[in-house]
């Protein structure tokens, strides 16, 4: 019987060695693959920060852009403002003031319609441009998550 249980003890050796080994081969590739993921995550990280820090830039210049010119709008509208205000008490007539007026409030309303496109034109402009930068993250996010998946 000796030799039986010999044999029987050096197979469940041999099994439970093989099973130690197929175990820590399996580990190890998933703790591979588990490194390999979130390395791709941190990457993926330091590039979507990167990207916010660029849209972040590109709405600041675009903010700055509208600032300066509502400020050159509204200093040319002063300038008009009190222009024709000086007109109309310089008039001779009620007529002549009456027409200087209307003149004025006619310019004025043109100015201002031609001044709400343009800011409009750069208001779609610097949005467009804020969000070039974060518009492909999320594409990247979704290829990320699949290409740790599939690892």
């Amino acid at each position: 019987m000796a030799p039986k249980s010999k044999a029987a003890s050096a197979e469940a050796a041999e099994g439970i060695e093989t099973a130690i080994k197929t175990g820590t081969e399996a580990f190890k590739t998933g703790f591979e693959k588990a490194v390999k993921g979130y390395d791709q995550v941190l990457g993926y990280g330091k590039e979507t920060v990167e990207a916010y820090v660029k849209s972040a830039t590109a709405a600041g210049k675009g903010a700055e852009t509208l600032h300066n010119e509502i400020y050159a709008y509204s200093k040319q509208s002063i300038e008009d403002s009190i222009s024709a205000a000086k007109a109309v008490l310089a008039s001779k007539s009620p007529q002549e003031a009456f027409e200087l007026q209307s003149d004025f409030a006619k310019t004025a309303f043109e100015a201002y319609v031609g001044q709400v496109g343009k800011l409009n034109e750069i208001f779609v402009a610097s949005t467009k441009k804020a969000f070039e930068p974060i518009q492909g993250r999320y594409q990247a996010w979704v290829d990320t998550v699949q290409s740790v998946r599939a690892a």
